[in-house]
């Protein structure tokens, strides 16, 4: 029979995942926060600090995950969380006393600690569940990550109200003071209403809570987490300069369509933590990377407009052109050769933005009235023309897709952790966590450095697909080895299936 659920549980799993969202808006708060200040002209901040202070709360959200974690599985997970949310709440309401850019950042640093929140939370839900509800719960759980969406939809139109559209632009300052409000609320409440409980084995040296980080199942658990979530955290922001560059939309559409990529992808992850219980993790990743890799595959594919030779017309005899009209090359011998200009259909074609590559062709005359033409000459040249606009409504339904593939793989990340270490979740999942919080650091400089180096928005996608079929192909080579050992008969047949 399945173990019962623990008494209060389940309102242990609502305040961690209220926690968490909160906890996530503020993590995300400077992608409206900087680009408010700059564009309004109250900080003269270049594109190189801007791109620090996008990153700092990153970093520091991702690198003190393990150490949080470490202290939820000693300590238990409530008091952990409410001093998380506490210490998170104080350098946000400071933000409102800012001057500089090194005062700025200094407090991204400090508020950038509630990216932490999410080691805390994993570990504080796990130890409330037993093993076949794990999946559910820690998926409902990781729905926090909408909490990007939350400020993103919502801080904007909350700066517009209180600065009275720039009219007023100090008046900055209150939004941070709200978000710090907010936090210590949710830290009371908490502290009220939540009932601490520690892992079953809780009283562990250091070392012994360190070792589970030398197994390469954790490491390999982290790339996983990198692809579904640093990568989620990158281009919950990378989208934006994406749209306006690629098909010129405004900031306010480029922020919807963004939105519209981190929503769901957050909100999605409690089904895939359903489907991870009833289905098994490792089927589920299995999917998640196959549709990575099949989406971006087809993201990869740049916009673009080819101009290749077409089918042209050569000489029959030697001559001398005598007239070029618009659609035939006359010769002195009396010998035509018609050819089929560009239309004006053509024309009204290449403004379109079909959803397939679309190719046209026309020809051209490749002589001047008075040439000599020698048999087998080129009198009309060819022309191909195939245009691909990346169709924006397909390119955002595409992001929209893979966003919700990546929601339910980080549930399944999860559901990895506690079936293998039950007694670590904490710092195994703070340290998963760590290495996927890098992703949504590092992930927007290669990105950017992919763009310098081919000129493609779309190289981002292609580190996507590389990423995606490494994962995949670990992912084959470890059942692969698992069959082996347990079942050699079956791991001669999985290469003919």
């Amino acid at each position: 029979m399945s173990e019962a659920i623990p008494s209060g549980a389940h309102r242990i799993l609502f305040l961690n995942t209220l926690a968490f969202t909160l906890c996530f808006a503020a993590w995300t708060f400077n992608g409206v926060m900087v680009t408010f200040l700059v564009d309004n002209g109250i900080f003269d901040w270049s594109q190189v600090q801007i791109g620090w202070l996008l990153g700092i709360p990153i970093l520091t959200g991702s690198v003190m995950r393990l150490p949080l974690g470490i202290l939820t599985d000693k300590y238990g997970g409530k008091w952990i969380f409410v001093g998380l949310l506490l210490l998170t709440a104080i350098p946000m309401f400071l933000l409102s006393f800012t001057d500089s850019f090194a005062w700025y950042a200094v407090m991204s640093f400090g508020f950038g600690l509630a990216g932490a929140g999410f080691a805390v939370g994993i570990g504080y839900t796990s130890v409330w569940y037993p093993k076949h509800w794990q999946g559910r719960a820690l998926g409902i759980f990781g729905a926090g990550n909408a909490g990007a969406a939350i400020t993103t939809l919502l801080a904007p139109t909350l700066l517009n109200t209180f600065t009275d559209h720039g009219q007023n632009p100090d008046a900055w300052k209150t939004l941070p003071m709200i978000y710090a409000a907010v936090l210590v609320g949710m830290a009371v409440l908490f502290a009220l209403l939540a009932k601490n409980k520690k892992p079953a084995v809780s009283t562990r040296t250091m070392a012994q809570t360190l070792k589970p980080l030398g197994n390469i199942r954790v490491w390999r658990f982290g790339l996983y987490y990198f692809l579904v979530f640093g990568c989620f955290v990158a281009f919950s922001q990378w989208l934006v300069p994406y749209f306006t560059n690629v098909y010129g939309t405004s900031l306010v559409i480029a922020g919807l369509f963004a939105s519209l990529f981190s929503l769901p992808s957050g909100v999605i992850r409690a089904l895939g933590g359903w489907m991870s219980d009833k289905f098994g993790a490792r089927k589920v990743m299995f999917g998640v990377f196959k549709w990575s890799i099949a989406i971006s595959a087809l993201l990869m594919i740049p916009k673009m407009e080819i101009f290749s030779p077409g089918k042209g017309i050569n000489a029959t005899q030697k001559g001398t052109v005598a007239e070029v009209t618009e659609t035939a090359v006359v010769m002195e011998n009396g010998k035509i050769y018609t050819y089929s200009p560009k239309t004006a259909q053509q024309e009204i074609q290449a403004e379109k933005a079909p959803i397939f590559p679309k190719k046209s062709s026309w020809q051209e005359p490749f002589v001047n009235p008075g040439d000599q033409v020698e048999k087998k000459q080129l009198v009309v040249k060819g022309i191909t023309r195939i245009n691909f606009e990346a169709n924006m409504w397909v390119f955002a339904v595409l992001t929209l897709v893979v966003g919700i593939v990546w929601g339910i793989g980080k549930a399944s990340v999860y559901k990895f952790i506690p079936d293998y270490f039950p007694n670590e979740v904490g710092v195994v999942g703070g340290m998963v966590g760590v290495i996927g919080g890098l992703g949504g650091f590092f992930c927007p400089i290669l990105f950017g450095y992919l763009l310098e180096g081919t000129g493609l928005w779309t190289s981002s996608w292609m580190l996507m697909l590389g990423l995606s079929i490494l994962c995949y192909f670990w992912m084959s080579k470890v059942v692969k080895a698992i069959l082996k050992r347990h079942a050699p008969e079956l791991s001669d047949k999985i290469d003919h299936h």
